[in-house]
Parts: C-alpha cells; structure tokens; sequence
C-alpha cells in the first residue's frame, strides 16, 4: 500500500465503452515506456482487452471518489457505469478503447503482453500517448501532482485518500545526507 485508483477504459465485444477500477497497478519499463494492470480473469475488461489488445488508463482527481468506488463496485456485464456516473465516454483517436474525458489525466496503451500471476493476470500495456488537461500541468508542462489531486487507495483497511504534502524534490532531497557526511 498505497495504490493508485485508477479507472481502465476497453470496449466490450458489441462495441460499447465499459470502465472498472483497478487498484493494482503501476509504471513497469521507461523504454518502451509501459504500465502495467492486474485483472482476475471473471473481469468483463479482461476479455475486452484481450478482444481489443488497447486500454487506456484514466486518473481521477479526489472530486471523483464516489464514481471512482461506484465504478469498481458494480459489473459491466449488467450496469452502463456511464450513464449512472454522468461521466463521459471519449473514443480515442490513438489505440481501441474509451477514456473519461472528466478526468484530468489519460494514459493511452496497446497491450504488450499479459503475465498469469495465480488470481490476477497482469496486463502491460506499452503506453502510446498521455493526455493531461492544461489545468493539471505545472511549471514545465507536465502533469504537477497537487494539481491533479489523484487518489490513493489503503487495501488494508479498505478507504480512499488524497495524497499529502510536498516532502522535496525527487532524487536531490536523499543527497543531503552525502553532503553531511561530506562535511
């Protein structure tokens, strides 16, 4: 723990956008760059992504938390998460899956290939593209993490979170201590 809460877009076998809550997941390889998911197999987004070898990961800001969980808690097979969440449904122009325009980032993926881990199969996806509102970028045109106020998950006791404060610059603030030691 934690996990990310992220929402997988596929399309079913008639065509229609279908999204589920992942939890189990994260970046795997910089080159190519990839991501990767864990699905069990009685999911209806396994047999899309394997139907449609595309997925697309979209990253909800803690203002979608009730339709981040609603979207985990109910089937595709029998519920339009669409339409009870008032999201909507993008069409890519880049692999063969949807994304939800609501949501400020957009991770674009052609599957790579699938591991059989026991319960779960994990999905790689070699990501094509991101997508990132303008609203969500900081200072250097990337997606600024305060910005995007994306959820965690604790799987241990069951609850959402927003992520926290500003703790210091990746791979400068460990440095501080090669310099007291130089000192």
């Amino acid at each position: 723990m934690p996990s990310p809460v992220w929402v997988v877009g596929s399309y079913d076998n008639k065509g229609e956008p279908n999204i589920m809550t992942a939890a189990w997941g994260g970046i795997c390889c910089s080159s190519p760059p990839c991501i990767a998911i864990s699905l069990q197999k009685s999911r209806l987004t396994y047999a899309n992504i394997l139907e449609h070898n595309a997925f697309t990961i979209s990253i909800p800001s803690k203002l979608y938390a009730m339709e981040a969980d609603y979207i985990g808690i109910v089937s595709g097979k029998n519920t339009d998460k669409f339409s009870v969440t008032g999201l909507t449904p993008v069409k890519s122009d880049v692999v063969n899956a949807p994304y939800v325009k609501e949501f400020p980032i957009v991770i674009e993926c052609t599957l790579l290939q699938t591991v059989d881990i026991g319960l779960h199969t994990q999905f790689i996806g070699e990501i094509v593209d991101v997508k990132a509102d303008e609203g969500v970028l900081g200072e250097k045109g990337v997606p600024a993490i305060e910005k995007v106020n994306p959820i965690i998950c604790s799987a241990s006791d069951r609850k959402y979170y927003a992520l926290g404060q500003y703790l210091g610059e990746a791979y400068a603030l460990g440095l501080k201590l090669s310099e007291e030691k130089i000192s």
